[in-house]
């Protein structure tokens, strides 16, 4: 029978795949925070990364043609590695304090991405490495590991549709380590499978619409409202 965290957590996920459709990132930053307090960091974590890997797999094909497959290297074999520590984090932390963190990085991100801040260097080896390293933390802990690529690769000189590809096949890569971790330790369970295959549905859904909004926004002004939105989302987790 569906209940209303049910249907709480259908609406939520519908906002974030309209938020992803339209700005091309954002759903997991605003899903986790809301889906923590329904239904608890963990399954929170798990469902973005099971949501975020369905829909970066649809497009996954269309991207590895063109993805800068050093850059790509350089961030993705360190975060395979690390991811398993923000798992660890995740799953032995206290709830509460997991939540606290989860809205503190959607806040900072938030902040970053609406102030226009980029990385003032330009991407090399040794910085993706570390980089790599520290949002494989991020997104094992809070599945919200997509802004400081973002922010990473826009200083770089790959076209937009290079680093949008990296940046789909690194989220897709990263993300299946990160579940197949937790699925390691027991986080995913089968009596789950129902609601995120449903959830899976919506979710694909609303980023198609999204991405037909698009069109009909301007590029800046939708990000800004669905940052602001991200914003005020992670601030209301923060002091619930």
């Amino acid at each position: 029978m569906i209940n209303t965290t049910d249907l709480a957590a259908a609406a939520i996920v519908l906002l974030a795949g309209l938020v992803r459709g339209t700005t091309g990132f954002g759903g997991a930053m605003l899903m986790t925070p809301v889906l923590s307090l329904l239904i608890g960091p963990v399954p929170a974590v798990v469902t973005a990364l099971i949501l975020e890997t369905v829909v970066a797999l649809i497009v996954f094909p269309q991207a590895l043609p063109i993805v800068n497959w050093r850059t790509l290297a350089f961030l993705s074999v360190p975060a395979a590695f690390t991811v398993p520590i923000g798992g660890y984090f995740l799953l032995t932390l206290d709830p509460l304090v997991a939540r606290k963190i989860i809205a503190l990085v959607v806040i900072l991100f938030s902040l970053l991405l609406l102030t226009g801040f980029r990385y003032a260097g330009k991407p090399r080896a040794a910085t993706s490495i570390v980089l790599g390293s520290v949002v494989g933390v991020l997104l094992g802990a809070t599945s919200v590991g997509a802004p400081p690529v973002i922010l990473y690769l826009l200083s770089g000189p790959d076209p937009a549709a290079v680093t949008r590809a990296n940046l789909t096949v690194f989220v897709t890569a990263i993300s299946i380590f990160g579940l197949i971790m937790l699925a390691a330790t027991g986080a995913i369970r089968t009596a789950h499978l129902p609601m995120l295959i449903a959830l899976s549905a919506v979710y694909i859904a609303a980023t198609w619409l999204g991405g037909k909004l698009f069109a009909r926004l301007t590029d800046n002004g939708a990000r800004r409202i669905a940052l602001g939105f991200m914003l005020l989302i992670g601030i209301a987790t923060l002091v619930a």
